[in-house]
C-alpha cells in the first residue's frame, strides 16, 4: 500500500483516502435521498446506493488492511509524527476516546446499510417502486443515513485529533 498521505499530514495514503470518502459520502447520500424523495427516481436511487455501498466496502477494506496489517495500527502511524515519548502518549491518549466513539458508529453503519439494501433488493425487485416495504425501508434508510453521518463526523474528528492537531 501507499506509505504516505496526500493531505499534508503524517498519515498514510489510505487514511487520507478514507477521510476524503467520509467528506464525500454524506453529500452523495443526500443527493440519493433527493433523487428518491423529490424526483421519484427510484432506480437511480437504487443504483447510487449500491455503488456507494460497494465503493465504501472496498475503501474501508483497503483502509483496514493498510492500517492494521501494513502499519500495525493507528498508533504506529501517529508515531511517525516524531514526537517525544510524553507527547506521543498524550496524543494517543487524547485521540483514543474519539476513535472509540467513531467505532461505535463505524461498526453499526455497514450492518444497517447491509440490512437496508438486502431487504430492499429482495422486496422491491429489479424495478423499485413504492410498496408495502416502503415504510420499513424509509425507517432503515434514515437510520443508516444518520449512522453514516455520525461515522463521518466522528471519523473526521478522530483524524483531526490524531493527525492534524
Amino acid at each position: 500500500m501507499f506509505q504516505t498521505g496526500f493531505l499534508g499530514y503524517p498519515t498514510t495514503f489510505m487514511l487520507d483516502f478514507v477521510v476524503c470518502a467520509l467528506v464525500l459520502v454524506v453529500p452523495l447520500l443526500l443527493y440519493s435521498l433527493w433523487l428518491v424523495k423529490v424526483r421519484r427516481r427510484y432506480l437511480a436511487h437504487k443504483r447510487l446506493q449500491i455503488a456507494l455501498g460497494l465503493i465504501l466496502l472496498a475503501a474501508v477494506t483497503a483502509f483496514e488492511v493498510d492500517v492494521q496489517i501494513v502499519h500495525g495500527g493507528w498508533e504506529n502511524i501517529v508515531a511517525q509524527q516524531q514526537l517525544d515519548e510524553t507527547q506521543l502518549a498524550a496524543k494517543i491518549s487524547s485521540a483514543r476516546p474519539w476513535l472509540l466513539v467513531h467505532l461505535l458508529f463505524a461498526v453499526t453503519t455497514p450492518v444497517l446499510w447491509a440490512v437496508t439494501m438486502t431487504l430492499a433488493l429482495r422486496r422491491f425487485g429489479r424495478n423499485p417502486v413504492p410498496g408495502p416495504h416502503s415504510r420499513l425501508h424509509a425507517t432503515l434508510g434514515w437510520a443508516s443515513t444518520i449512522d453514516i453521518t455520525l461515522t463521518s463526523i466522528t471519523g473526521l474528528l478522530f483524524y483531526y485529533v490524531a493527525f492534524m492537531n
